[in-house]
């Protein structure tokens, strides 16, 4: 069955991939934008001609390609050269576009700016999930271990939860989905 329309992945990392020399002008002292979108999974494998190709602007060889701009979510916000976009898009790949956003929460939350630094696996197993709040969490937690179940149920009444969760985040980091609820990652 074919949907109505077509499916996307808005997350998906696209890269505007652009030639240096075009830019700087080196040829006729006129800087032009010469570039194209690409799928990050594909940004290694570009080349001068391919980048070049109908625009009738001679080129060099030697000439240097260049993220210029980024669309969709990523793990950094900066330009950077078209194989370290593979890597990332490589990534997105691993990750899963389900877990991608969250990945690249926690990547910026510890300032991760090399591909070949992330061990997803290690990702992985930190993950808790996504939360309305970091309370939900936490009351989650406790409900899931059993944690207060030996109590009589008067006295759970007195057990402070966000003076618990205050203690409890210590272990944990917590970031801002960007739409209210929060990303949760154990300390490794």
């Amino acid at each position: 069955m074919k949907p109505s329309v077509a499916i996307t992945e808005p997350d998906r990392p696209r890269a505007w991939i652009g030639s240096l020399a075009a830019y700087n002008g080196s040829h006729d002292g006129v800087p032009r934008l010469i570039g194209e979108w690409y799928d990050a999974t594909d940004a290694g494998e570009v080349t001068v001609a391919d980048l070049h190709a109908g625009t009738g602007v001679p080129f060099d060889a030697d000439d240097e390609l260049w993220v210029m701009d980024l669309d969709g979510v990523w793990p950094v916000r900066t330009e950077m050269d078209p194989s370290t976009a593979a890597e990332w898009g490589a990534l997105y790949e691993e990750v899963t576009p389900t877990l991608w956003p969250a990945f690249c929460a926690l990547a910026r939350a510890e300032s991760v700016d090399d591909p070949r630094e992330v061990d997803v696996q290690r990702f992985i197993e930190r993950y808790c999930g996504e939360w309305e709040s970091w309370r939900d969490y936490v009351e989650n937690l406790v409900e899931d271990l059993s944690l207060f179940d030996a109590l009589p149920a008067d006295l759970r009444t007195y057990i402070d939860l966000d003076r618990y969760g205050r203690d409890l985040r210590y272990d944990y980091t917590v970031v801002d989905t960007g739409d209210g609820g929060v990303f949760v990652f154990r300390e490794a």
